[in-house]
């Protein structure tokens, strides 16, 4: 098991270093300048997201399609993953990873319209789709979809399961002395309530849990940034200078080099909010849309939402907070955000643990439709069900068990799963410019074309 976790760990470092930074980050920048900046139509994205399309073909809302893919991708890697990023790279690596957010919103537009350009209506009415179906049908090359599709599968029971199930029994109890198994059996009831119902009942959750989590949670770290008011311009500019100029820290901050800045500013930003990954856009797929580039919008806020405006709060929270508390210490990114939490009294402590608790529940309902649609490519829709009880039962095994070697295998999952993703990505964005001149650059965004 030693020997399997090290090379679990050997293989994550090796494929989420550079070369995988690289590839994702040029993506992203080279969709954005074929696009024209598609960042530019992001208040009109957050607009067609909150509206419904009638008399289109679809499972569910485009609201409902983006709140799926935000509980997938808002977790605990919005809250303890700028806090490490910041405990290694620096205060510079806030920037990174808001500059990462801001140019994977084109990634996510992109991801969007082929999921729909290339989405299939099932005998029976309902609606997959995802990238598997891009690699298929817009490329020919079949045996590339099914690696992604195994890759989704595989990556649904660690990063999007079992992590996530062993992050709330942790916490539950170190705050509340509750065990694991009370917690496990808890939670894994909670997700067969919520999973065995299909996708109409995971984005009906959904459209509930992640407002109500997302304000909270900004509220506190608003409050955090009032208490914090002194030292907030101190907190930008330190980030921004940091970002290039590592030795200018100061304020108590560890050393770091521009490129450690970069690299977890930049990873952490590509982790959290999933732009490349290739998971978002298979429950974008099921979107009642007018035509593609109405959900390609929609889905490009999604990136929005979670780096530009949750991940660039928490690390300015943060940042401000180590500047206000010379005394917090650097050696483990969870205490940053907990230390800062505390400063708010009484429901301060209370506040972040909810908020963790319900990001990760929100992962594990996200992620379980990802599972299913890429099990439903590969077999069948018959062993939908096989996966559904198989996923219910790791919720309660990942609170029970020590997950060194899932987080490991989960990481490779994910970072095997954008490559295929982003060749799709490349090769078909011809397809995604084309689109994008016929219904927004012409103005025909009213447009229904879709049945």
């Amino acid at each position: 098991m030693e020997f399997l976790n090290n090379f679990f760990a050997e293989l994550s470092g090796l494929l989420w270093g550079w070369p995988m930074i690289i590839l994702l980050l040029g993506t992203h920048i080279y969709l954005t300048i074929i696009l024209r900046f598609p960042q530019q139509h992001i208040f009109k994205a957050i607009r067609l997201s909150v509206k419904r399309d009638k008399e289109t073909t679809g499972d569910v809302s485009q609201f409902a399609s983006l709140a799926t893919a935000l509980a997938a991708t808002i977790g605990t890697g919005n809250i303890i993953g700028v806090a490490t990023a910041i405990a290694l790279g620096g205060p510079g690596a806030v920037l990174w990873c808001w500059l990462t957010g801001v140019f994977g919103i084109s990634t996510k537009y992109a991801e969007g319209l082929l999921a729909i350009k290339y989405r299939k209506k099932k005998p029976d009415g309902k609606i997959i789709g995802g990238p598997m179906f891009a690699l298929e049908y817009g490329l020919g090359w079949k045996w590339l979809a099914v690696l992604f599709a195994v890759f989704t599968a595989i990556a649904s029971f660690g990063i999007g399961n079992t992590v996530q199930a062993n992050a709330i029994a942790t916490i539950t109890n170190e705050t509340y002395q509750i065990s694991p198994y009370i917690t496990g059996t808890v939670v894994c009831l909670l997700t067969g309530a919520v999973v065995l119902g299909g996708v109409k009942s995971i984005a009906r959750v959904c459209s509930m849990l992640v407002p109500f989590m997302a304000f909270f949670y900004v509220a506190g770290c608003i409050y955090i940034i009032c208490v914090n008011a002194a030292y907030i311009l101190p907190a930008i500019k330190l980030i921004c200078v940091s970002a290039f100029s590592p030795q200018a820290a100061g304020g108590g901050f560890v050393g770091t080099t521009v490129m450690m800045a970069a690299r977890y500013g930049i990873a952490r930003g590509l982790f959290s909010n999933e732009s490349g990954l290739g998971s978002a856009p298979i429950v974008a797929a099921a979107a009642k849309t007018r035509n593609p580039v109405r959900q390609a919008l929609v889905s490009s806020s999604g990136t929005f939402w979670d780096t530009v405006v949750i991940c660039a709060i928490t690390g300015i929270v943060i940042v401000s907070s180590v500047l206000a508390y010379p005394d917090i210490s650097f050696d483990n990114g969870a205490v940053l955000t907990k230390v800062a939490f505390s400063k708010i009294p009484i429901v301060g402590t209370p506040l972040l643990t909810i908020g963790l608790l319900t990001f990760a529940f929100s992962t594990i309902l996200g992620w379980c439709y990802y599972g299913e649609r890429a099990v439903e490519y590969l077999k069948g829709r018959r062993w939908v069900i096989v996966y559904r009880v198989a996923y219910i039962a790791a919720v309660f095994l990942g609170s029970i068990l020590n997950l060194s070697i899932v987080w490991n295998l989960a990481d490779c999952m994910n970072a095997l799963m954008a490559i295929p993703n982003l060749i799709s990505l490349l090769a078909l964005s011809g397809i995604v410019v084309h689109e994008t001149r016929k219904y927004l650059w012409r103005g025909r965004l009213d447009k229904t074309d879709m049945v």
